[in-house]
Order: C-alpha cells, then sequence, then structure tokens
C-alpha cells in the first residue's frame, strides 16, 4: 500500500546545493507524499512516486507530471533511471521489478517468480545489471533477513552475492562500476552501518563505525563523494518520520560530516538523488505542522 501524509503533515521536494548550502524547495505538498527523487540525465528534471505512482518534476517549476505506466501494480519507493535517459526501472507492489519509458507506456517485468520480494536500488554504469534486495518469507510465515542479488538488466537468472544471516539492503554500484555499496548489520546486530564490496562480493570493507544507525549510502555522479542519511541511535530498520541526518563524506568514509538535519526518513533519499552534476542533492522531508 502506497504511503500517506499524517493529518497536517506535508511532504517537500528540496534541492541542495552541496557547496554552497543553498537548500530550495521546488515543490510542497499537503496531499501526496512524495519519496525517492532521481535526476534526470539532463538535469531538467526530478523522478519522484507518489500514491503508487510515478510523477515528472520539472526544476523550472510547474504542477508534478504523472508517468502513465498503465495497468502496473503500484510503484513504491525503488525506483531507478536506466543510463540510456530514456527508460526507468521500478519496483512495484506485486515484488517484481519492471523497466517502462520515462515517458511512459507499457512496463515489461525483469525479474521472475521465485518467491522473493525484489527491491530494487542500482543499476550498473554500464546499464547492464541491476542490485537488487530480495525479500523471502521462510515457511513458518518469518522473513529471512534480507539480501543482494544482481540481475542481467534485460532479466535472466540472478546472482546472489550475500547469504547470511545479517540484513543488508540498499546496494548501489560505484560510478566506475568497481564497488557495490550498502548497508548491513553484519557488524553489529540490529545495527546498520554502511560497507562496500567489490561487484563479485569479495573485499567487503566497512565505511561508518558509530552510534547513529545508517542507510542508503549514494555516490555522486563523478565519484568525489558519498551521501547517506542518518537514523538516531536505536532506530529499528528505516522508518518515517524520525529526526535524521543527511551526511556527507569521501567515498571511504572518511571525513565524515553533518549536511541536513530534517524530519524524515523512508522515502528521503531511499535512491540515488545526486543531480549529474556532482554538486546538487535532491531529498525529500516530511513536516508536521510546518
Amino acid at each position: 500500500m502506497p504511503r500517506s501524509l499524517a493529518p497536517d503533515q506535508c511532504s517537500r521536494i528540496h534541492v541542495l546545493d552541496v557547496d554552497s548550502g543553498e537548500d530550495r524547495i521546488l515543490h510542497e505538498s499537503s496531499t501526496l507524499l512524495f519519496e525517492a527523487p532521481n535526476w534526470t540525465l539532463d538535469g531538467a528534471a526530478l523522478i519522484a512516486n507518489a500514491d503508487g505512482h510515478l510523477f515528472r518534476l520539472d526544476l523550472e517549476g510547474g504542477e508534478p507530471q504523472r508517468i502513465d505506466l498503465g495497468d502496473l501494480a503500484p510503484v513504491n519507493n525503488d525506483h531507478v533511471l536506466d543510463p540510456d535517459g530514456e527508460h526507468v526501472y521500478v519496483s512495484a507492489d506485486d515484488g517484481h521489478i519492471h523497466r517502462a519509458p520515462l515517458t511512459g507506456g507499457t512496463p515489461v517485468r525483469i525479474t521472475q517468480d521465485d518467491g522473493r520480494l525484489h527491491f530494487l536500488h542500482g543499476v550498473s554504469p554500464d546499464g547492464m545489471t541491476l542490485l537488487y534486495t530480495g525479500v523471502q518469507r521462510r515457511a513458518d510465515g518469518s522473513w529471512i533477513p534480507p539480501n543482494l542479488f544482481a540481475i542481467p538488466s534485460a532479466g535472466g537468472e540472478p546472482t546472489q552475492l550475500t547469504d547470511d544471516e545479517h540484513p543488508d539492503d540498499g546496494p548501489e554500484h560505484s560510478p566506475d562500476g568497481s564497488w557495490i555499496y550498502f548497508n548491513s548489520e553484519r557488524a553489529r546486530t540490529g545495527h546498520a552501518q554502511l560497507f562496500r564490496m567489490r561487484p563479485d562480493a569479495t573485499g567487503i570493507e566497512q565505511l561508518t563505525s558509530d552510534e547513529r544507525v545508517n542507510w542508503f549510502p549514494h555516490l555522486s555522479p563523478d565519484g568525489a563523494r558519498l551521501v547517506h542519511i542518518s537514523f538516531p541511535p536505536g532506530t529499528q530498520g528505516h522508518p518515517e518520520d524520525l529526526p535524521v541526518i543527511l551526511r556527507l563524506s569521501a567515498p571511504d568514509g572518511t571525513g565524515l560530516r553533518n549536511l541536513v538535519h530534517l524530519d524524515g526518513g523512508q522515502g528521503t533519499i531511499n535512491v540515488n538523488s545526486w543531480a549529474p552534476d556532482s554538486r546538487r542533492l535532491a531529498y525529500v522531508d516530511y513536516p508536521i505542522g510546518a
């Protein structure tokens, strides 16, 4: 089910200049709960989801324009643009990943019926591989901790990248394709931190180690900077409506500093929201009574 706003709450899509600190609100809504903005490759617009649909929001202003994906099940906040600039990959509430024209049209399903729910997070720089989080129930109805998978973007057999008792999430390629960044509880149960590994799942490195709960690492297109969302200590998972921080660092996790304190969490930056210029960042906050 698509998320909705609480009474007296709004969703605000921001565009932040990371260097100057200039932060402008591109769009504010008291009726639609927008999530997870992506940038188009020309830098002219954002693509975000709300109410189970995708919308285009032009940087020059105007009302959000819904992208017609036909009879596709409601989409969630796991969507990534194809490097061809003409298509978008989306995760839908049918549990599958689909590819569709960015201008609207009939989607094509990518993932198979393998008993898992598939939550998309990344596409390789050459557009040939998708990274997703796979979630599956045991026979007793309990959930197996999420693991990471890769699958050809044209469809086919997936490759399991992680297989352990620690929840892993948010996999995303570095712009040069040499790393996969992700968050995991492998260092401490119930306490997510940032990691990276090689595309063959070797050479795992821990990037953050602090009392805050860190999720969704996103590298800038030039590969020079890493942004992630940081939850208060003790947070379980990545829920909504918490005081969170967007934090910036070098790709190896050093030089960590706070960018923005906001009311948000789920939906704020679930997928990569860097602009093509590697200077601007889009995010969503959800203030109540603002």
